[in-house]
This record gives C-alpha cells, sequence and structure tokens, in this order.
C-alpha cells in the first residue's frame, strides 16, 4: 500500500523557519518533520512514497538524494574519488517526489498524484503532524467499514474544526465550540481510488467541498484515535516536539 504525503504548503504560521525551507523539513531533533512521519509508516510496512511537493520542492529532493549525507557520518577520500558511508542503516523506502504546484490546494495535489497510485487502496496524510497511531489498526478499521475514506479523529483543545459523527460514519463539520468534547480532523487517512472523482479541480480543498460529499454519501468513515497527536502549525507547537524529542518522551518514536 502507498502513502501519500501532502508536502508543499507554505507554512507561514512558523516565520522563519520556512523562510528557509518547506515545512516538511523543519526539524525535530536532528531529522526532518517529514523523516519522522514516514518512519511511523515504515514501522508497519509502509515503505511506498508519493511526496506531494510544491513550495521548495526543489529542497525535498535535494534532502533525499543526499540522503546519506543529511543522516550519517562520512569520509571523503578526495584523491581516489571516494566516499564511505559509516554506520549506515539504509531506510528501506521508494519515494516518488511529484511537483504538484506551487499554489494548488490539498485536493487538487491528490488528484495530480493519481497516476502513481495504481488504482489501488492507499494512506493518506499531512507532512506536519506526528502521532502514535497504529497503522495496521487503522488499515483494517477502514476495510471493515467499506466506505470509500476514512479520517482519523481525535480530540484535543483548541482551534479546529469539529467532525460531526453518526457511529462510525462522518456525517458533517462544524467550527468548535466552547465546552463540547468534540473529533477534529487528524490526517492519517486511507482512502479508495474512488475518492479522486470527489476532487475537480487544482483549487478544491481537500477539507472542505471533498470531504464533505463523501460525508453526505455515508462514504467517510471516522477512526477515532485516543492515543498521541500533535500537529506542528505554530512555533509553539514545533517547540513542545523538540522538547520531547530532545527528552526521549516523543510518544510517536514507535520504532526502534
Amino acid at each position: 500500500m502507498k502513502v501519500v504525503i501532502l508536502a508543499g504548503g507554505f507554512g507561514s504560521r512558523l516565520g522563519e523557519e520556512t523562510d528557509l525551507v518547506p515545512k516538511p523539513l523543519v526539524r525535530i531533533g536532528d531529522k526532518p518533520m517529514l523523516w519522522h512521519i514516514m518512519k511511523i509508516y515504515s514501522h508497519f510496512g509502509l515503505n511506498e512514497f508519493v511526496i506531494c511537493l510544491g513550495h521548495k520542492g526543489y529542497m525535498i529532493k535535494e534532502f533525499f538524494s543526499n540522503y546519506f549525507l543529511h543522516t550519517c557520518d562520512v569520509t571523503f577520500d578526495i584523491k581516489n574519488q571516494r566516499m564511505d558511508v559509516h554506520q549506515n542503516r539504509a531506510e528501506p523506502w521508494h519515494i516518488s517526489l511529484i511537483e504538484t504546484g506551487a499554489d494548488t490546494m490539498t485536493g487538487g495535489r491528490l488528484k495530480r498524484v493519481a497516476d502513481h497510485l495504481n488504482g489501488e487502496t492507499f494512506c493518506f496524510t499531512y507532512g506536519d503532524g506526528v502521532a502514535d497511531i497504529d497503522i495496521r489498526k487503522l488499515i483494517a478499521f477502514h476495510y471493515a467499514k467499506g466506505k470509500l475514506a476514512t479520517v482519523t479523529a481525535v480530540a484535543p483543545s483548541g482551534r479546529f474544526g469539529v467532525i460531526e459523527t453518526q457511529g462510525d460514519l462522518v456525517s458533517g463539520f462544524h467550527e468548535k465550540m466552547a465546552g463540547k468534547t468534540d473529533l477534529i480532523n487528524a490526517g492519517f487517512f486511507v482512502l479508495e481510488p474512488g475518492v479522486l472523482d470527489y476532487i475537480d479541480t487544482d483549487s478544491s480543498v481537500w477539507e472542505q467541498e471533498p470531504m464533505n460529499r463523501l460525508a453526505a454519501d455515508g462514504q467517510l468513515a471516522a477512526y477515532r484515535h485516543t492515543g498521541f497527536w500533535q500537529p506542528m502549525d505554530t512555533l509553539r507547537e514545533k517547540r513542545l516536539l523538540e522538547d520531547l524529542w530532545r527528552t526521549k518522551r516523543a510518544p510517536w518514536k514507535i520504532w526502534e
């Protein structure tokens, strides 16, 4: 099963961090956020990735083209034109880096990579959020419900739009109201290729018309995740993730 990751947004709320690099390359510890997300999926045996590029996408290409330089100790033998990589642990990843346009919206980016999905069920998530989610259980839930789409739903405090549910199906969305315990879209989707028919143009925002239409058609299931989930939308959230990683308390580090 392939994993599609959105990595093309501007990340403007991270300020100077994204003046220099695209948001998915902002580092948590010594590795980019994108690497952390890919490690979560890889832990469950999902090693084929389709990365939707946009803002500063060439930098993500450069990171992977020089992966060992970024992640390992190396020795250069200039005379013999050789590079030796030390303590090399190669990831079993197959990565397609696809330019989806600087100004394309989230749904449009997904539609643009359709040719790389082989008409099969796939995972889909954002390039700026981590969780201690069990991907195997998420996929099993998706197949059990038999719907076109499954969204991971969590119940954080704060500033997000809310998912309305009837049983395990999504019935609609609204703004969060004070005093209520609500569920929000945490990414970590499992999708059938039929969802691409719900996306019209590059300007389609996945979280708006496509998801609302799927919900209206009874084709969007909600997988409730009660563990850790944290996006990296602001500098405060980045510092929180950095602190968890630095102190070896990162709940999303489910790999060895």
